[in-house]
């Protein structure tokens, strides 16, 4: 018995596309990974010299890189400042994007509150800069704990959106049946609804994550001059101080680049697994 197998046909120009697309993640992550393990010596303005491998692989850069950066301590103010503002933002939006989203279709006063919310994107933080750098001096919130305060007002119009909207996905008879259950408005959210928008949770804290473990500005604004650095505002010093050595200043790159690449594959899996569990419910 003959079978008949149908033949995929190659769409070229997407698989082009995407090569192109690969070439710009990988070849400078190649660059990145090749520079940091060089030695100043082996640095050459030919192009074969740029992308040649190392003579010796070696860790020196990475251990000078970890030293002129005071690493540990800026990894920890980093760490600190990262997770304390996904907690609160998972926690504060969820429930501001809760009250609204069930809200805002049959009320004018939420509908205000969301646009109001969400016009926040379209605020520059350079209108901002100053403002905001006199105002947490004068109240005492030139350190970490501001940067915090900032970071989740910054971000909740984003998550605000994201969560309102992951609200229409789920029935609204949930939350009458535990209301028939006896169930107030505060447990129904806890137990409830906040289970089920695991994925979103996930969602925000990669977005969240990645916006304030990236960030330069806002650390370098509120927290310039008081000793205290996160990891890029330690980079950008380093790079100030060394702009030519190359090699130290990749090493360092890649030292920050671990922690929050970690954190996304676990975050990218509960995601995955937040999708799949809810479409077998």
């Amino acid at each position: 018995m003959n079978k008949k197998v149908d033949k995929v046909k190659t769409n070229w120009p997407v698989v082009v596309l995407l090569i192109l697309g690969l070439s710009t993640i990988v070849f400078p992550l190649y660059m990145a990974i090749v520079i940091a393990f060089k030695q100043p010596s082996e640095m050459t303005n030919s192009i074969s010299g740029i992308l040649s491998l190392p003579e010796s692989w070696s860790l020196s850069n990475f251990a000078q890189a970890m030293e002129v950066t005071d690493f540990w301590r800026s990894l920890g103010n980093s760490v600190l400042i990262t997770v304390v503002t996904v907690v609160l933002s998972i926690v504060l939006h969820s429930m501001m994007g809760y009250a609204i989203g069930r809200n805002r279709a049959h009320s004018k006063f939420y509908k205000f509150v969301y646009l109001f919310i969400v016009s926040g994107m379209f605020v520059p933080f350079a209108i901002l800069m100053m403002p905001l750098a006199k105002q947490t001096a004068e109240l005492g919130l030139a350190n970490w704990a501001g940067v915090i305060i900032l970071y989740v007002v910054f971000y909740m119009p984003m998550n605000v959106l994201l969560y309102s909207g992951y609200l229409v996905n789920i029935p609204i008879a949930l939350e009458e049946a535990a209301r028939v259950d006896g169930a107030s408005t505060w447990r129904t959210y806890w137990k409830v609804i906040f289970p089920i928008m695991k994925p979103m949770h996930a969602t925000v804290a990669i977005i969240t994550a990645l916006a304030v473990w990236n960030d330069v500005m806002t650390p370098l604004v509120i927290m310039s001059g008081t000793g205290q650095n996160t990891l890029p505002l330690a980079q950008l010093n380093f790079q100030t101080q060394f702009g030519t050595n190359y090699n130290l200043a990749f090493a360092s790159y890649l030292l920050a680049l671990i922690p929050i690449l970690i954190f996304y594959v676990i975050c990218q899996k509960q995601i995955i697994n937040g999708v799949v569990n809810g479409a077998v419910k």
